[in-house]
């Protein structure tokens, strides 16, 4: 069975495509039965026609109703809930393309040892088709330093093994945003991440309500940097994470400065120049 949690707060104008998306897979057809698929939505509190969105698909969806807690812990809810072998999950304003679970299922039946696999994407920006850039390219294979800079792993591109979640846990609820990010960087420090070529969803962007349009996202990014460094890295990679992490407090400390935040861009001039300086709690 794959179980598919789609996390969504007030999303009930995006969120019956993104299930038709779901239900409109061709993972199974050829079989002599359809393979199982559990969809899971976790309302998150939402204050708009959600759950009535949900309520229409009947018993062909699941929908859990919780207070407002953010992404990182509806995602967890829905881990706890899954009774899957493969865990999926999708953002409720992005869509599958047909063949999406298809693939990567067969990816991951003839490859036994991959626990994940991604795929490329097709990005929307306010109804316009964009290209990404060449360092948005997804490769496969241990990529622990392609994923420092920019988040690579798309979680609505993505099929895991649910092992992975039990092996590393599941989302960081202190993390508002960029919990993908914190994720995939967990992940890409121990194993080997599989990308197929092919773009199978539709990363619909632009729209009010877009936690990836807010600015200072940085911030988060450099407290999963941070903790990082206390998970036993090696020398080489923690050259590398601390190099990164340089970077990031850098740019945010610039932006802080422009905004007139000049004790709050002290503490990250400090943690650029050197992270044993500084105590992490105090990341915010």
């Amino acid at each position: 069975m794959i179980s598919v949690i789609i996390p969504a707060y007030n999303r009930a104008s995006f969120l019956a495509e993104a299930l038709d998306s779901v239900l409109g897979q061709d993972y199974g057809q050829l079989e002599p039965s359809p393979r199982p698929v559990e969809i899971l939505i976790v309302d998150d509190g939402s204050e708009d026609d959600t759950a009535a969105v949900a309520e229409r698909y009947g018993g062909r969806v699941e929908c859990l109703r919780r207070p407002h807690r953010g992404v990182s812990a509806a995602r967890n809810a829905g881990l706890e809930r899954a009774r899957g072998e493969f865990i999926a999950f999708l953002d409720s304003d992005d869509l599958w393309l047909k063949p999406k679970l298809r693939g990567q299922m067969s990816y991951l039946e003839t490859f036994p040892e991959a626990l994940v696999c991604g795929t490329e994407e097709i990005w929307v920006r306010n109804g316009v088709r964009v290209n990404p850039r060449l360092k948005h390219r997804k490769p496969s294979g241990r990529i622990f330093d392609k994923v420092l800079p920019l988040c690579l792993l798309s979680l609505s591109a993505a099929v895991f093994r649910r092992k992975v979640f039990e092996e590393l846990g599941g989302f960081d609820e202190s993390l508002p945003a960029c919990e993908d990010y914190d994720f995939g960087l967990r992940l890409a420090l121990r194993h080997p991440v599989h990308f197929l070529s092919s773009p199978l969803i539709v990363k619909r962007g632009g729209h009010p309500g877009q936690l990836s349009r807010q600015w200072g996202l940085d911030r988060y990014r450099i407290r999963a940097l941070a903790k990082l460094l206390s998970a036993g890295l090696d020398s080489d990679k923690e050259k590398m994470v601390r190099k990164e992490l340089a970077a990031k407090c850098r740019i945010y400390a610039a932006g802080l400065i422009k905004r007139g935040e000049t004790r709050r861009a002290d503490f990250y001039v400090r943690l650029a120049e050197d992270p044993r300086a500084v105590n992490f709690e105090e990341v915010t």
